[in-house]
């Protein structure tokens, strides 16, 4: 009696933890993907397993179709629990060294996307700051820049690839510049509307007070655009490692995210297909954390130390 207690309490004491917090959600989200997974698994792989036991005259029943269709080595989907035996073969079971870990290959992509998201958030500030201040610039490049993302990024991929690479040019830079040409875009415009967006009567006032357009800069418009940068910021961050895997498809790259894609669709390895594409998923979600985490110290700092939501 006295255990049922203990765990009527334990669970009480979970539950009014889920409902303070947004754990709940999440989880319910969570569970839901899974069910519509494993569903999703038994209706594509089913197909084939009727086909085998049909030419193997097997009698089956539901239930054996069901684990069958969850445990297919070959699978059109694989199911949950074989992916994450996946990552545990490529990730807990194998040295972060080598080139058979996950880890490995997330650093190689991790390496030329934080490259190309410095020099996409560099080129995008400074395209901004451009625009707002010049209006030759707001009226001619703006559209350009605009312009420049209906281009599909697996057209232009192998195109830079292949011109960089016959001057010379292979490796980090090649990827880099993909994961910037995705990246600079959104903190183009995010900017520019953060610098756009003080209030008039505060311009007045700086005005007022004799202020040059670098001290309105430094002290009026940067501060304010600082939300909107770090907005573009996390749409970068994603979109740069988006990038940085492309980059790596026609390359035919022995290392990285892209490769290990390569590698399973070449080979009919669809558990590290998704091996592969959950990694990058963990590793945008934590970026754009990371991103998230600047943005809070950052957004503190100019509240004088208050906390900022």
């Amino acid at each position: 009696m006295a255990l049922n207690q203990v765990i009527a309490t334990m669970i009480s004491l979970i539950k009014s933890h889920l409902l303070k917090t947004d754990a709940l959600p999440v989880m319910t989200v969570i569970l839901a993907v899974l069910a519509i997974w494993y569903l999703g698994a038994v209706h594509l792989n089913s197909p084939q397993l009727q086909d085998r036991y049909k030419k193997q005259g097997i009698e089956w029943r539901y239930s054996q179709l069901v684990y069958d269709s969850w445990n297919m080595k070959r699978a059109v989907l694989p199911s949950p629990h074989q992916v994450a035996m996946e990552l545990k073969k490529t990730i807990i079971d194998q040295n972060i060294t080598s080139k058979r870990s996950l880890v490995y290959h997330t650093g190689v992509t991790l390496s030329s996307t934080f490259l190309g998201f410095i020099l996409g958030t560099a080129l995008g500030i400074a395209l901004a700051v451009g625009i707002v201040y010049v209006t030759t610039l707001d009226r001619s490049l703006m559209p350009w820049v605009i312009a420049s993302q209906t281009i599909p990024i697996l057209a232009i991929a192998p195109m830079i690839i292949v011109v960089l690479g016959a001057i010379g040019i292979t490796g980090l830079i090649p990827k880099s510049l993909i994961s910037m040409y995705l990246c600079f875009f959104p903190v183009t415009v995010g900017v520019v509307k953060g610098l756009r967006s003080p209030q008039p009567m505060l311009l007045d006032l700086m005005q007022t007070y004799n202020a040059s357009k670098l001290q309105v800069f430094w002290c009026l418009r940067l501060p304010v655009a600082v939300p909107y940068l770090f907005a573009s910021l996390k749409v970068a961050m994603a979109l740069s490692l988006v990038g940085a895997i492309v980059a790596e498809l026609p390359a035919g790259a022995q290392a990285g995210l892209g490769s290990r894609l390569l590698s399973g669709s070449y080979y009919g390895q669809t558990n590290l297909i998704w091996a592969a594409l959950i990694c990058a998923a963990l590793a945008s979600a934590l970026l754009v954390y990371l991103v998230g985490f600047c943005q809070r110290q950052v957004c503190r700092r100019l509240a004088g130390g208050q906390e900022v939501i």
